[in-house]
């Protein structure tokens, strides 16, 4: 048995909102979603996310993540470049001793992204 893919999803109560924001300002692409707008899929290459309205068995108040969702790139100077003035930064791109070059910045729920390249 081997795991496939990992697709997180992240809850908000703005679905609607959070889809355009990762289409016009990520470059992702809506791949389904429900009419209501409690639930869409989105990807970019090979990389998926879903976004949802929180179920009745999760607490929600607002939305909240201990950690990042970290994307692996093949050209994260591109990217920082097209990001870095339409974006809320969580951190300049930088070179770090561990062998990455990364950089992190806030989607609209505040959900820290990651993104970097082995150098």
């Amino acid at each position: 048995m081997k795991l496939l893919t990992l697709r997180p999803v992240i809850y908000t109560k703005q679905v609607k909102y959070t889809v355009e924001y990762y289409i016009e300002i990520l470059g992702f692409t809506c791949d389904g979603y429900t009419e209501d707008w409690t639930w869409a899929s989105l990807s970019r290459n090979e990389v998926g996310i879903m976004v949802s309205y929180p179920t009745l068995h999760v607490p929600f108040e607002k939305p909240q993540f201990t950690g990042s969702l970290y994307f692996s790139v093949d050209n994260v100077d591109e990217l920082w470049n097209q990001f870095k003035e339409i974006t809320i930064p969580g951190y300049a791109i930088e070179t770090f001793d561990y062998g990455m070059r990364e950089f992190a910045i806030y989607d609209n729920n505040g959900y820290l992204l990651q993104f970097g390249q082995p150098v």
